[in-house]
C-alpha cells in the first residue's frame, strides 16, 4: 500500500523526538566560492581586517561586511540625504539610499555574469556613499572649501573614515572592521598625498595598479545608476523634457524603440520603458566588453587583475553615447536654476554651520570637541558630513533663526 503524502508541506520537515540527532554541516567558505572565476576576489584569500576576528559562521567574510554595512547608522542616514533633489521636494525622487540599492542591483547582475564575487560587489556598492554630506555634491564642495586649510574634504575618504573609525557598534574596535578588499573598493579616488598616509590601502594609487574586478564593477554600476535615475527624476520634476532629450542619441534610440513597440503609452510608463532599455543596453555592453578584455589579458588571479589595465569597461561606441548623456544632464539638470538655487542654499547652510562651530566649539556635542585646531576642524567635518539634509537645516535654524515662540 502506497503511503499517502501529507497535504501540509511543513510536515515533510518534521523530525520526531525519537529520531537520531545529527549535527548540521555548513558549507565551507571554499565551497561557497567554488563557482568563482580565478580572477575573482575569493573571501578565503582576503587580505584580512585591521583587527583580527574569528571567521564568521554560515557566511563568507564579504557577506559579513555587507551585513555590517546594512546595519550601520550611516547606511540608514542615506535615506534622508540628497541625490539631486532635496528630500522634502518630493517623496518619489531618489535619495542616497535608493541610489545605493540601485547600484548594488546593477553591480550584482554584472558580477554574476562575469563569475566574480557578488557579495563583495554588493558590499562595496552599498557602502560607496556612506561618507556623502547632506545636500549632495553642493554640500561636499562647500565642506571641501571650509576644510581647505585642514586637508580638504572628499567623500570617498569620508566613507572610509565611517567604516574604519566613526561607526560605534562593537566593543573591540571602532568602525565596522571591514575586509581590505571592501575598503579598497570604497576608496575609488585618492590623491597621492592622502594615499601615502593610508599604507597598504593607498599603494595602488602610488604604483598605478588597479583594484579588484568587483571594485571596478561597482564604479561603473554607480555611473549607470545615477545617469539613468537622474534622467528619470529630471523628467518627473519637469526640469528636463522629452523634446530636449531628443538630441541625446542614447535616449532617442530607446525612446523610439519603446514608442514603436507600445505606440499607445505615454507619460511615466513611456519614461520607464525607455530608461529600462537604456540600462539594459549599458549593462549588456559592459559585460560583453569586459569579457573581451578578460579574454585578451587572461588574468589568472586577483594579482593579475591588479597589474593589468582597467578591465571593466564599456565599448567605445556606448561609452561615447553615455558621455553625451552625462554632458546633457550637467548642462540641463545639474545647472538648472532651480537646482542651483538649492545648491546655493546648501552651501550657505554647510558653510554657516562650519563657521559657527569653528568660532565656538562649545556649540558641538562633547565628543566632537578638541583643543587641537586641526583635529577640531576634522571633527566638525565629521559632524556635518554625518547629518541628513533635514537635520542640517534643523541645526542651522537652531543656531541662526530666532524663534518668536
Amino acid at each position: 500500500m502506497t503511503e499517502k503524502l501529507s497535504d501540509n508541506p511543513l510536515e515533510a520537515l518534521h523530525v520526531s523526538d525519537t529520531a537520531p540527532r545529527h549535527a548540521v554541516t555548513l558549507p565551507s567558505v571554499a565551497a561557497l566560492d567554488a563557482h568563482l572565476a580565478p580572477y575573482a576576489a575569493h573571501s578565503a584569500q582576503s587580505r584580512g581586517r585591521r583587527h583580527p576576528e574569528a571567521p564568521p559562521s554560515a557566511r563568507t567574510e564579504f557577506q559579513r561586511d555587507r551585513d555590517r554595512i546594512v546595519h550601520s547608522t550611516a547606511f540608514r542616514r542615506l535615506e534622508y540625504k540628497t541625490q539631486v533633489f532635496v528630500n522634502h521636494e518630493g517623496d518619489l525622487f531618489r535619495t542616497r539610499l535608493t541610489h545605493s540599492l540601485e547600484v548594488a542591483q546593477i553591480a550584482r547582475s554584472v558580477a554574476r555574469n562575469l563569475r566574480v564575487n557578488e557579495d563583495l560587489v554588493e558590499a562595496i556598492s552599498l557602502a560607496h556613499d556612506l561618507g556623502h554630506t547632506p545636500f549632495g555634491h553642493a554640500g561636499q564642495d562647500a565642506l571641501n572649501d571650509c576644510m581647505r586649510d585642514h586637508g580638504g574634504f572628499e567623500h570617498n575618504l569620508q566613507s572610509l573614515a565611517v567604516v574604519d573609525e566613526l561607526e560605534e557598534h562593537y566593543g573591540a574596535f571602532n568602525g565596522l572592521n571591514l575586509c581590505f578588499e571592501t575598503r579598497e573598493g570604497i576608496l575609488k579616488h585618492c590623491s597621492r598625498e592622502n594615499a601615502r598616509r593610508l599604507g597598504a590601502l593607498g599603494e595602488r594609487f602610488l604604483q598605478g595598479r588597479q583594484p579588484s574586478i568587483e571594485a571596478q564593477i561597482a564604479n561603473l554600476a554607480d555611473e549607470i545608476a545615477y545617469n539613468n535615475h537622474d534622467v528619470d527624476d529630471g523628467l518627473r520634476s519637469g526640469l528636463i523634457t522629452f523634446e530636449q532629450l531628443a538630441d541625446v542619441e542614447l535616449w532617442r534610440v530607446h525612446y523610439d524603440a519603446a514608442r514603436a513597440e507600445y505606440p499607445q503609452i505615454e507619460g511615466r510608463r513611456l519614461v520607464h520603458e525607455t530608461v529600462r532599455r537604456i540600462i539594459n543596453t549599458l549593462i549588456v555592453d559592459l559585460i560583453d566588453t569586459t569579457m573581451r578584455n578578460l579574454m585578451r589579458h587572461a588574468p589568472r588571479s586577483l594579482d593579475d587583475v591588479r597589474a593589468a589595465p582597467p578591465l571593466v569597461a564599456h565599448s567605445e561606441a556606448v561609452s561615447a553615447q553615455a558621455t553625451v548623456l552625462k554632458r546633457f544632464l550637467f548642462k540641463n539638470l545639474y545647472r538648472h536654476y532651480r537646482v542651483m538655487r538649492m545648491a546655493n542654499k546648501a552651501r550657505r547652510v554647510v558653510t554657516g554651520l562650519f563657521n559657527a562651530f569653528s568660532e565656538d566649539a562649545r556649540l558641538l556635542p562633547p565628543n566632537y570637541q578638541s583643543a587641537d585646531p586641526q583635529v577640531q576642524a576634522r571633527l566638525i567635518a565629521h559632524y556635518i558630513a554625518g547629518m541628513t539634509d533635514r537635520y542640517a537645516l534643523k541645526e542651522y535654524r537652531r543656531l541662526f533663526v530666532v524663534d518668536d515662540n
